[in-house]
């Protein structure tokens, strides 16, 4: 029996015992061919990343996968995106936020959908799930995105919290061996952003 967790614009994510399917849905406005193709090559991405992602910090084991579709382990825990204000531990929590974020950024991977919503605690580790708009890179600026939007993220859904939480992503980041660089690189981010909003 499946039940439908989350539906996003790519796709359809259902529960299945303790499984999850996330399956990247047709496009009936694009053409047959195109719509297809991008499908087989955006799920064989994510695969790639998830498997990378995988030997490095926590996220859900890859069961199997087809053209379209990804079966995942379910990871039993709560979404941070609903938890993370009452947590007793959340700086340390957001420490290790930025850790991962350091560990993923010094390989090369980037997210590309930081939110507390796409993150799992379970048994005290934080889980990163939906790679589905992340893609490699060595670009500074990639990565100060990366954590622009978890900021964003944070200021949106944490707001009585937001500071404090992104000092201790930070702080966990300085782990990362061009943390100096990225974080150099996010305020100029920053600023583009605040000239952007003056026009």
């Amino acid at each position: 029996m499946k039940s439908l967790i989350a539906r996003g614009a790519e796709a359809l994510i259902l529960r299945k015992n303790n499984t999850v399917i996330k399956n990247r849905i047709v496009k009936s406005y694009r053409i047959s061919e195109l719509d297809n193709k991008l499908r087989k090559q955006r799920t064989k991405k994510e695969i790639k990343l998830l498997e990378k992602a995988s030997k490095i910090i926590p996220v859900p084991k890859i069961i199997k996968s087809s053209d379209y579709q990804i079966e995942l382990e379910f990871i039993k825990g709560k979404k941070l995106s609903e938890s993370l204000d009452k947590l007793k531990n959340a700086k340390n929590i957001c420490k290790q936020i930025g850790q991962n974020m350091a560990k993923l950024h010094d390989n090369n991977i980037i997210h590309g959908d930081l939110t507390t919503s796409n993150m799992i605690l379970s048994e005290g580790k934080v889980y990163f799930i939906d790679f589905g708009l992340g893609f490699e890179s060595s670009k500074s600026e990639d990565k100060a995105v990366d954590l622009h939007l978890i900021k964003q993220a944070l200021e949106a859904k944490h707001f009585t919290n937001h500071e404090g939480f992104f000092q201790a992503i930070k702080k966990g980041y300085s782990a990362s061996t061009k943390a100096k660089e990225v974080l150099t690189r996010l305020n100029a981010v920053e600023k583009r952003g605040r000239y952007k909003e003056q026009y």
